[in-house]
């Protein structure tokens, strides 16, 4: 992993790092090709104390073990028989990490829509629906660092929020308050964001600054 890369994975706390992702370039080195997209939308999970989190209590096991790895390492789980792509955000041992919920589509739009049949807004707006696109079905990735295999961020290419709305996450276990935690982050106005409604996007800049 680069310097760069690492120093962006450790430098603050995790809901900080979420909330600095939207807008990065996540960057998928794939057989059939480069696919890449625009983060629009994250979660942040906060480890041993969150009761929504895969680390609640100190939980460690194989299949969560990425989260325990160096900032930036790749966590790949499968929930309701989708994989989704979370990333380990803090020093090793402190099990905290983000879910990547959505990307907008930048290269590769091609490849993604043969992966996938839902096409236009629906083909990455949730995070199940953006590993289908991208073509991702196993977790052969787990414990890689971003930047080392075939997935990477690339910081110089990057789009600025208008404004970063926040909200509880979604689809969590209601155990307690941290279900309504207010730790979910997106791009207000952009439709590559899990339920956004037709009258919230805006379709002039898709919730980015103008360059």
């Amino acid at each position: 992993m680069s310097e760069q890369l690492r120093r962006f994975f450790s430098n603050g706390t995790t809901a900080e790092i979420a909330k600095r992702l939207l807008g990065k370039l996540l960057v998928y080195h794939s057989p059939d090709g480069i696919m890449s997209g625009y983060v629009t939308e994250t979660e942040a999970y906060l480890g041993q104390s969150d009761s929504t989190a895969h680390a609640f209590q100190g939980k460690r096991t194989p299949a969560n073990e990425a989260l325990y790895g160096v900032p930036g390492t790749i966590y790949i789980y499968s929930i309701h028989s989708r994989l989704c792509l979370d990333i380990a955000t803090q020093a090793k041992d402190v099990p905290e990490g983000i879910l990547i919920r959505g990307i907008e589509p930048y290269q590769g739009l091609d490849f993604m829509n043969q992966n996938r049949p839902r096409h236009g807004f629906e083909l990455t707006n949730g995070p199940g629906k953006l590993m289908e696109a991208l073509g991702i079905t196993d977790k052969q990735m787990n414990l890689v660092e971003f930047g080392e295999g075939a997935l990477d961020f690339d910081l110089r290419n990057e789009k600025v929020p208008h404004q970063i709305a926040t909200t509880a996450r979604i689809g969590v276990s209601n155990k307690g308050t941290w279900a309504q935690k207010p730790l979910r982050y997106f791009v207000k106005g952009n439709p590559f964001v899990s339920k956004t409604l037709k009258r919230d996007i805006d379709l002039k800049n898709y919730g980015w600054q103008e360059k």
